[in-house]
């Protein structure tokens, strides 16, 4: 599925709506994701950075590389993090077949973004090149079904297919946690 998020003014209001907070549960995402004070991050698909900061804060002694293929979003970002003094967080422009990671993570966390790329497989491929030894990458994305947000059912991907496109990717399925709205899935290249 192919969107164009290009206006960062209104994507900050939809993205950081503090509604979005009630369902998104990113203290719960945070918690379930069990990082270490100086993980390196990725966050793909960074959007506004509604996850970007928030992974900042949480990680004192860590980095976070925000990373999007919208070059006034990645700005908005770069602005946001002088803003807020989350000097940790770098926002990167990536393509939309390669995220253009400039160091080696720990973790990749895609939230919202995993159905809007397109051959996820090769995709993943390129990602799993800037991945630590241990690295892991952690997709939340929108279960199927009528919810009161998300994307239409159109554009949402059964876990299952994301599970078998990572293993084309060279993934094994390692954990999977429960949203309201949405499946949170870690993916290893070994358990």
């Amino acid at each position: 599925m192919n969107h164009r998020f290009e206006d960062p003014e209104h994507w900050a209001k939809v993205f950081d709506d503090p509604k979005r907070d009630e369902w998104q549960k990113p203290d719960e995402v945070l918690r379930e994701l069990a990082l270490s004070p100086a993980e390196v991050v990725a966050d793909l698909g960074a959007g506004t950075g509604y996850f970007s900061v928030r992974l900042a804060r949480a990680l004192p002694k860590g980095r976070v590389l925000a990373i999007d293929v919208e070059p006034r979003l990645v700005e908005h970002m770069r602005e946001r993090a002088k803003r807020e003094g989350t000097p940790n967080l770098e926002a990167v422009l990536g393509s939309h077949d390669d995220p253009k990671l400039p160091e080696r993570v720990g973790v990749v966390l895609v939230v919202d973004t995993y159905h809007h790329i397109g051959d996820r497989p090769d995709y993943f491929r390129r990602v799993k090149g800037h991945l630590a030894e241990d690295g892991r990458v952690v997709i939340v994305d929108f279960k199927k079904g009528s919810f009161p947000v998300g994307p239409p059912d159109a554009h949402k991907l059964a876990p299952e297919v994301v599970v078998s496109e990572m293993a084309t990717a060279g993934f094994r399925h390692c954990k999977s946690f429960d949203l309201p709205y949405q499946y949170m899935l870690t993916f290893r290249t070994q358990c």
